[in-house]
């Protein structure tokens, strides 16, 4: 018969990876001449992305890859400014830390141009006031007119760039990756694009983004990384300073999956066996020395007799500060009755009132009192002196200062009333590695199922795939096929694994009975958006004329910041006309004129109105002959 082979143990370290700065890489001759070379930058809000556009023989991958975040110190110059990889741990300094990002837009352009600044200075710019190189930029899908009219601000006028690009992350992952599928154009497709901050759902029809019916849903890593936060330090709250974010974004990235079908999930892990098998053991770092776990029983005897002997000196020295006040206040009340036997009976009730008494009989107990305390505690002083110490403790001793930390103990307890443990004894072990172990179970689910269920973590809106089901409800149920035929998955929030076959199993709930559809995961959804802008840019050359796709410097001038050429991969250009108001003219008084033959005219008018083409005045004259 076989033996049942018990459950093994997973444990797993925390990486705590430490990054190094970015080198500054030299710019390449080639990459001037002819014509410069267009510098693609993936402005993410988890990380950015940046590098030169060449093939991918010369480039597999972007050489510049950081977290999008500085942090600067009140009151530190410019160039202290650390962003990136230039902070080696972003936990001490995250009270610091600051992104151009709210939500996934960007509104902080100071923090901005420090990206910026960044990127130029690593990829080998050294051109003083200008970069001379087209820049491809990703923007969030249905970006504000104003954000895009302060980063072509930012662009034109301080870097002095001769072209710009926009576009959608998303798209450029889901072209990047139709062409190593060979799709054949126009495309047709939905995108489900989760990064750090929020998730879109962008329709694309004929190839082109429809914006009318993209949807966000503000849930994403940020959200799933602070809600394992909050669940673990509940759990663990005797390590709250060990569970950080960054420790959570890392156990989200290596050791969280997303359940096919979350309720039958969590019903398996009721079962112990399962929970043995399948939970994760996070080894915090700790010290291995126990306090007094290596002590011996000599160490210990000789600490103790050096801690009594502390007290001993201790409670000596404040007898003896005891005596000399009660001495002194003794003096001080034998002098004041010295003055009634003096017969100075003016000085002796002044003294009274000083001391606060009333009759001389008062004073005379309190110095009996005194006296008696007085000699009590010189007795006691000589008796510890003789007997070291071993006298009981009188009850006119005052109770010791709060903060000593030794009034706990009895000075004069013997040292041999309280016999040490034989080292035969059996102590209980304590397993410190264990402690600080963080036992990861159902969390390694929960925290993604926020994507599908955000009520778990408090938010009051619709999940990815609810939100998907509305979109594809305003569609004809011809699109509706179509769109289906080509669902995509890309983003760093989407890298889970068990997300497809999540998606999958949604979608055949809210589709048809035998309805087909098919669900695409980016190869790297993460890196996707970088390559398909590089791609873009490769294959759009910035040329001398109105290129699609390139903002020119003089279309900047001439048609404002928030001015976008559309191209496959952007945002669709809405331009915001602003209707000025017209002041009414007060209405004119009818005027009655004589005629020649006798007959009067008359002239009144109706209506008089100041059209914004031709601003010309109407009147509609009505002739009245009597």
């Amino acid at each position: 018969m076989a033996s049942k082979e018990e459950p093994v143990c997973q444990i797993f370290s925390f990486q705590d990876c430490k990054t190094s700065p970015d080198p500054i890489f030299e710019l390449p001759a080639h990459y001037l001449t002819p014509t410069p070379a267009p510098i693609v930058i993936d402005n993410g809000s988890f990380q950015t992305r940046a590098d030169w556009a060449a093939p991918a023989a010369e480039v597999a991958a972007p050489r510049l890859l950081f977290r999008s975040v500085a942090a600067r110190s009140r009151g530190a110059a410019r160039s202290d400014t650390q962003i990136g990889n230039d902070i080696p741990n972003l936990e001490p300094l995250r009270w610091l830390l600051k992104s151009q990002f709210d939500r996934n837009v960007v509104v902080n352009f100071e923090i901005q141009e420090l990206i910026f600044d960044h990127v130029f200075t690593h990829l080998g710019i050294t051109s003083e006031g200008s970069v001379n190189h087209p820049i491809v930029l990703t923007e969030a899908s249905c970006n504000p007119l104003h954000c895009r009219q302060m980063m072509s601000e930012l662009l034109f006028e301080c870097y002095q760039v001769p072209h710009v690009s926009y576009g959608v992350d998303g798209l450029y992952s889901f072209y990047h990756n139709n062409a190593q599928r060979n799709l054949q154009s126009p495309h047709n497709g939905i995108i489900l694009s989760s990064g750090y901050h929020c998730s879109h759902i962008l329709p694309v029809i004929n190839g082109r983004l429809d914006a009318v019916n993209c949807k966000r849903v503000n849930v994403a890593g940020s959200q799933a990384a602070s809600y394992l936060q909050r669940l673990l330090q509940l759990k663990y709250p005797g390590h709250l300073t060990a569970i950080t974010l960054s420790r959570m974004e890392e156990l989200l990235h290596e050791h969280s999956y997303t359940a096919v079908d979350y309720h039958e999930e969590l019903e398996k892990w009721r079962s112990p066996e399962y929970y043995e098998r399948e939970v994760h053991r996070m080894q915090l770092p700790f010290s291995g020395k126990v306090p007094g776990g290596c002590v011996s029983v000599e160490e210990r005897q000789e600490r103790r007799a050096q801690q009594l002997r502390r007290l001993q000196e201790i409670n000596a020295r404040r007898r003896e500060e005891k005596l000399q006040q009660d001495q002194e206040r003794l003096d001080r009340l034998l002098a004041v009755q010295e003055l009634l036997e003096d017969g100075l009976l003016d000085h002796f009730h002044k003294s009274l009132v000083e001391l606060n008494m009333d009759s001389a009989e008062e004073l005379q107990s309190y110095i009996n009192k005194l006296q008696l305390a007085v000699e009590q505690g010189r007795q006691k002083l000589l008796h510890s002196d003789t007997a070291e110490g071993k006298t009981e403790v009188s009850e006119l001793e005052q109770p010791m200062d709060e903060g000593d930390g030794v009034a706990l103990m009895d000075p004069d307890f013997p040292e041999d009333t309280l016999p040490e443990k034989t080292a035969n004894v059996a102590q209980p072990v304590f397993n410190m590695a264990e402690y600080h172990q963080l036992f990861v179970g159902t969390e390694r689910l929960r925290c993604p199922e926020i994507l599908f269920q955000p009520s778990l973590s408090g938010e009051d809106q619709m999940g990815l795939m609810e939100t998907l089901q509305y979109v594809l409800a305003r569609y004809t149920p011809e699109q509706q096929e179509a769109l289906v035929s080509n669902v995509f998955l890309t983003g760093g929030n989407m890298q889970y694994p068990g997300m497809k076959d999540r998606v999958e199993r949604e979608l055949r709930a809210m589709r048809p009975f035998q309805s087909h559809f098919k669900v695409t995961m980016a190869s790297r959804p993460a890196l996707d958006a970088w390559y398909g802008a590089r791609d873009w840019a490769l294959e759009h050359p910035p040329g001398g004329g109105a290129a699609e796709g390139w903002i020119s410097r003089q279309d900047y001038e001439e048609k404002g910041g928030e001015y976008l050429s559309e191209h496959g991969s952007s945002n669709v250009f809405i331009p915001m006309k602003i209707a000025k108001p017209v002041p009414a003219r007060p209405a004119e008084p009818s005027v009655t004129m004589p005629t020649v033959t006798g007959t009067t005219t008359a002239v009144t008018t109706v209506t008089s109105a100041l059209t914004s083409s031709s601003s010309a005045v109407t009147a509609d004259v009505r002739m009245v002959t009597s």
